[in-house]
């Protein structure tokens, strides 16, 4: 079965090709950074207007690479939550119209568990696993029993990790997006050299909390401005890197722990992180647990890990109609109802 699927969630336009649910046949994203770069973030008004104005050439692209036409494509795929409002309804309105032009179906995906399933384009695995989502919005530990059978187990009590990235790049003076320069900049410092705090590391639970680390950071540059430049800017990238990749690490160290899980899934933008990406390998040598993290690509939003599974739902029967509308706000447990029977 091939499926069309479109992602228009935030700042990324993407439509994608894919086969069975697993062979990528086109994978086409229009960043937008440079839209919001002037405005250090997101404008969601901004991010609208070019949703609109590129998502037609992103998916005419995305078949072209596929070597396709309409013709050839069996089901449409589209983010349907969580998000910016106007962005999401770019997309699930061009999905829908598809949809109904070709008579061919339609389902509308979370976008986390298109992050949660983005690594079995490439490794495929058994459930029950782990997973680890960590974006600009959201840091979140699941259960994943299965496709829609997902059980929270942590989640951030306010920033991201991502936004704390972003954040501190601001802070810094870095220009957006701030989170892969931190990465840059730490690769050549010290992480012992500053001694951030490191947020609920022993409270116990499963959350996070990014917001007091963001604090201490500010707190920081503002009482040693010549850190701002030179080679302590470096130390202090390393130091605030170091610090959010231990809590993850060791949050997603206790979650396997009680679990008695030994499958570990890292998805998410900031899993492109190379700290972060290398923090979880250790976890994984020291524990023996099997660890699957996406190619950077796959990291970050992008269409093609909607179609993992949005071929699974519609090979099950499970569709959505044209009455399908944008949920900024949407519960990742709630989608048990669509796999009950």
């Amino acid at each position: 079965m091939r499926l069309l699927t479109i992602e228009s969630s935030c700042d990324e336009t993407s439509a994608a090709v894919v086969q069975d649910g697993r062979e990528i046949l086109s994978n086409v994203i229009a960043s937008q950074e440079a839209v919001h770069a002037p405005y250090g973030g997101v404008v969601p008004e901004l991010a609208s207007r070019k949703h609109l104005e590129v998502v037609s050439p992103v998916i005419e692209e995305a078949l072209s690479r596929a070597s396709l036409t309409l013709d050839s494509i069996e089901g449409v795929g589209v983010t349907q939550g969580p998000g910016l409002a106007g962005a999401l309804l770019v997309g699930i309105s061009v999905a829908k119209a598809l949809a109904y032009a070709r008579n061919i179906p339609l389902v509308g995906i979370h976008h986390i568990e298109g992050h949660l399933f983005a690594v079995f384009l490439e490794n495929p695995l058994p459930f029950p696993f782990v997973a680890l989502v960590v974006s600009g919005g959201h840091t979140h530990l699941y259960r994943v029993d299965g496709f829609g059978r997902y059980a929270s187990l942590g989640q951030t009590r306010d920033d991201a990790a991502g936004e704390a990235f972003d954040k501190v790049a601001k802070i810094l003076g870095l220009p957006y997006p701030g989170g892969a320069l931190i990465d840059k900049l730490a690769s050549a410092g010290d992480p012992g050299s500053i001694k951030f705090p490191r947020p609920l590391l022993h409270d116990g639970s499963y959350n996070f909390s990014f917001s007091g680390l963001k604090t201490a950071v500010m707190q920081f540059v503002r009482k040693n401005p010549a850190s701002e430049t030179g080679g302590p800017l470096q130390d202090l990238c390393a130091s605030f890197q170091a610090a959010v990749c231990d809590v993850l690490v060791e949050k997603t160290r206790a979650a396997l722990r009680d679990t008695g899980i030994d499958r570990l899934v890292v998805a998410g933008g900031v899993a492109c992180n190379s700290g972060l990406r290398a923090a979880m390998g250790e976890l994984a040598r020291e524990t023996g647990v099997e660890l699957s993290i996406p190619s950077p690509i796959l990291c970050t939003d992008n269409a093609a890990m909607l179609a993992v599974p949005a071929d699974y739902y519609l090979r099950n029967g499970i569709r959505s109609g044209l009455q399908l509308d944008a949920k900024t706000v949407w519960s990742l447990d709630s989608l048990a109802e669509r796999v009950k029977d």
